[in-house]
């Protein structure tokens, strides 16, 4: 996979992030490459799209957790979680759009740090 962009955020590491975007994250911009700008067209301030990101500091060999590393949880496979650390990494986080700008996008509630790669925007329907 090619990302189509970077997030930029005042959230630098994943101690400081929150666990879900509706948990008091900032906002935050989508930064895209030149040529996916066209990709943008018929997105518009107020929509809400779901945006995939590639968790790349997420550990890839990790197969079980404590949700929301509690432990006061109990151990679960990772894919009945949302833990940035699983075998692919695959970040996905529903957003509203506030602004769009050239090749920019501010977005609410991503808890993305700064520089995660985007993978891809999608449509809430």
């Amino acid at each position: 996979m090619t990302p189509v962009g970077r997030v930029e955020s005042t959230l630098t590491n994943r101690a400081e992030a929150p666990k879900q975007g509706n948990e008091g994250a900032p906002e935050a911009w989508l930064v895209f490459e030149p040529e996916m700008v066209e990709a943008l067209h018929g997105i518009e301030p107020g929509d809400e799209i779901l945006v995939f990101t590639w968790l790349d500091r997420g550990r890839r060999d990790v197969l079980q957790t404590r949700p929301r590393d509690d432990p006061a949880n109990p151990i679960q496979g990772v894919f009945s979680t949302r833990s940035p650390d699983r075998p692919n990494p695959i970040g996905l986080h529903p957003v509203r759009v506030i602004a769009i700008e050239e090749a920019r996008m501010l977005v609410t509630d991503l808890e993305a740090i700064d520089g995660t790669p985007i993978l891809d925007l999608k449509p809430v329907i």
